[in-house]
């Protein structure tokens, strides 16, 4: 598998269309506004448009382009935390309850399919949690131990689980977990958004959500208005929205943003089993297939790491695809992409109310389809005035996090020193002469950081390298060809647009 490719569009932008929707061009009034063309955004948007309520989503760019689009679409009620962990941080109860969450979600997508006859490739399979390559065996055996205790307890909660000695694939210990799923998310999300729109919803594409009013509460768009009751803000990082920069900056404390990479590879038919495979390894690889006619696509993903705290990101791909070069002899490279996994200090995402008539969602972690479908279900609960057994568990001011403060720690130390050393150490480059084409660099100019970017042709965009959100050092991304942000994790296009936040508006313009 020697081949290179520099592009890091995701397999699924390239194998399925979705529907284009015009920006938002007049003020309307509508009960909700969801703020987010992701799984959350367009669930929640379709099930509150089910129950009768007039729903308007806005989207900067394209619909299930962004972290959505950039996921390896397991599906799965298996958390990153272990269940062993949840029930020591929440009790046994709450644990078993964030497993049957999970299966909630998967259950509310299959529904959809099924309802609107969606192709989307949607299949349940068999997940495996099994041990990483281990050269100590006293280390193997207390995996294995421990993978059996989780079995144990899961069979214990009602789950199916099952502890299998060599897993197929990788031939390892591992618990296997019978009906978890694998989907095509552009496909299934393509075909929520027409069911959607069918309801009487409203989508507006390239329409940035830029200002938040309260009296009247309403969301802008450049100079037209959406005045509405309640406001969804589902965009994996939330915005401040009406929930006031302070608060909202202290919230972002409790976030640790990472990136995580992706290659797709293809291999006979066959070759691979129809399932996901994960490890226990900190961090993990994960593994499905997309099966086609003729081969079947291998997904195969991990490497992650804090958001732009990485300067070599190219060698990221390359491991991966020399690991899976050890699992799949001749698989031929054909896509590679990274996508942003945000996590919480205790493991699980915050859902709930942000502020008064507002709703957010994050933290999902490595399961971003399945709580992303389930946040949507709490918030459209909630809208709707209905109970969830799920409230108080996720709610982002629940109490356990009081247990978690050392986690919370851990994530977050690191940031006055990135804001120090950014501030105070010197620029990559004091020349325009030392950025290459197709390259971005950090350079000295007139006194300031500037964020320099030369196109493949030579037109060379020059912005301030001072992110927007709190003020640290933008950083180059070489193999996503972005500028990513090492305090909290904002990403911006090379010429200074944004990508994914908490920052909201684009890299300043300098002369």
């Amino acid at each position: 598998m020697t081949t290179k490719i520099g592009d890091t569009t995701p397999y699924w932008s390239t194998s399925a269309p979705f529907p284009q929707f015009a920006k938002l061009a007049k003020d309307e009034t509508a009960d909700v506004v969801v703020v987010g063309g992701g799984i959350t955004g367009l669930t929640a948007a379709y099930l509150l448009a089910r129950a009768g309520r007039q729903v308007v989503v806005l989207e900067r760019l394209r619909c299930a382009s962004i972290d959505t689009g950039h996921t390896s679409a397991h599906l799965t009620m298996v958390t990153d935390a272990r269940l062993s962990k949840l029930v020591t941080q929440f009790g046994r109860n709450h644990a078993q309850a964030v497993w049957d969450a999970g299966l909630a979600a998967i259950d509310q997508i299959d529904a959809v399919i099924h309802d609107h006859d969606i192709d989307a490739a949607f299949e349940r399979v068999d997940g495996y949690l099994h041990a990483p390559a281990i050269a100590d065996r006293d280390d193997e055996e207390a995996e294995r131990s421990r993978l059996k205790e989780d079995a144990s307890l899961a069979g214990e909660f009602g789950f199916e689980a099952e502890y299998v000695d060599a897993a197929p694939l990788v031939g390892r210990p591992a618990i296997r977990f019978p009906h978890q799923a694998r989907v095509h998310p552009r496909r299934y999300l393509a075909g929520l958004a027409k069911a959607f729109v069918a309801l009487g919803g409203q989508i507006h594409e390239h329409s940035d959500a830029d200002d938040f009013c309260d009296d009247p509460r309403a969301v802008k768009v450049g100079d037209r208005t959406v005045t509405c009751e309640d406001i969804v803000i589902a965009t994996h990082n939330p915005q401040v929205g009406l929930a006031g920069f302070a608060g909202a900056t202290l919230f972002q404390t409790k976030l640790a943003l990472y990136t995580s990479y992706v290659i797709g590879a293809r291999a006979p038919r066959g070759t691979v089993p129809d399932a996901l495979w994960w490890d226990t390894g900190d961090p993990y690889d994960y593994l499905r297939i997309e099966p086609h006619q003729d081969y079947d696509l291998v997904i195969f993903g991990g490497e992650d790491h804090k958001t732009g705290q990485v300067t070599d990101t190219s060698a990221r791909y390359d491991r991966l695809e020399d690991r899976l070069n050890a699992l799949v002899t001749g698989a031929e490279l054909t896509h590679r992409w990274s996508g942003q996994v945000i996590e919480t200090p205790d493991g699980l995402p915050y859902i709930g109310q942000s502020a008064d008539h507002q709703y957010s969602a994050t933290g999902f972690g490595g399961n971003g389809l399945t709580f992303g479908t389930l946040a949507a279900m709490m918030i459209s609960d909630a809208i709707l005035e209905q109970s969830n057994p799920w409230t108080d568990l996720f709610d982002p001011n629940r109490k356990a996090l009081v247990r978690s403060a050392w986690d919370y720690v851990k994530e977050n130390v690191d940031y006055p020193y990135y804001v120090i050393r950014d501030r105070f150490a010197g620029a990559e480059a004091t020349s325009l002469r030392a950025v290459r084409r197709g390259q971005g660099r950090v350079i000295e100019r007139k006194g300031a950081k500037a964020a320099a970017y030369r196109t493949p042709d030579g037109a060379v965009t020059i912005r301030s390298a001072t992110c927007t959100h709190l003020g640290c050092t933008v950083r180059w991304n070489d193999a996503e060809r972005t500028w990513d942000c090492p305090c909290h994790g904002s990403r911006f296009k090379p010429t200074g647009e944004v990508i994914s936040g908490p920052a909201e508006a684009p890299l300043a313009e300098i002369d």
